[in-house]
């Protein structure tokens, strides 16, 4: 027994308890795209050199950018594949002297069946603004090896919103 009529088996197990729960919460709070929208006050995200990965996993963090309105600017040397599908996010900007990649959908670089094809091309394509869409839909997505570069300036001049100054 303590001096306080606390056992002192009690109160380590108390104590314990409210250390795993504030472990807990902490994490439940700065997991994920949210610790990068709470460490960030102003919900921003900077995407630097990304060459892209696999739709599946872009799909999840585009949707999660998208829940917690996180305004994304694009400024890296490089953007390609996936990462050209940020430009669909609402307030998405990007750097002028970014060099943008874009390719057809693929498995590994091996074709896919007509059908998947032209459903993974609507579905990128779904994250493009007009006149970018269209020009994906007609071209881009049709090259498999290799990928189209496209300057952030040409980007700009198509209508994407020009980064600030940074």
């Amino acid at each position: 027994m303590s001096g306080l009529g606390i056992s002192p088996r009690l109160s380590l197990r108390g104590f314990r308890a409210r250390i795993l729960v504030v472990f807990l919460v902490f994490g439940a709070l700065f997991s994920g795209t949210a610790f990068q929208a709470a460490a960030n006050t102003q919900n921003l995200y900077i995407v630097g050199n990304d060459r892209g990965g696999y739709l599946h996993d872009r799909l999840i963090e585009l949707k999660n950018l998208q829940r917690n309105r996180v305004l994304v600017e694009i400024r890296g040397r490089v953007c390609f594949s996936t990462c050209t599908m940020f430009l669909g996010l609402p307030g998405a900007c990007v750097d002028p002297d970014t060099m943008f990649g874009f390719h057809g959908p693929s498995r590994s670089g091996r074709k896919l069946p007509k059908e998947d094809f032209e459903y993974f091309s609507r579905v990128m394509a779904g994250y493009y603004p007009e006149p970018l869409k269209s020009w994906f839909m007609n071209k881009a997505r049709n090259r498999i090896s290799g990928v189209y570069k496209v300057k952030g300036a040409e980007l700009i001049r198509m209508g994407i919103s020009p980064c600030r100054e940074a």
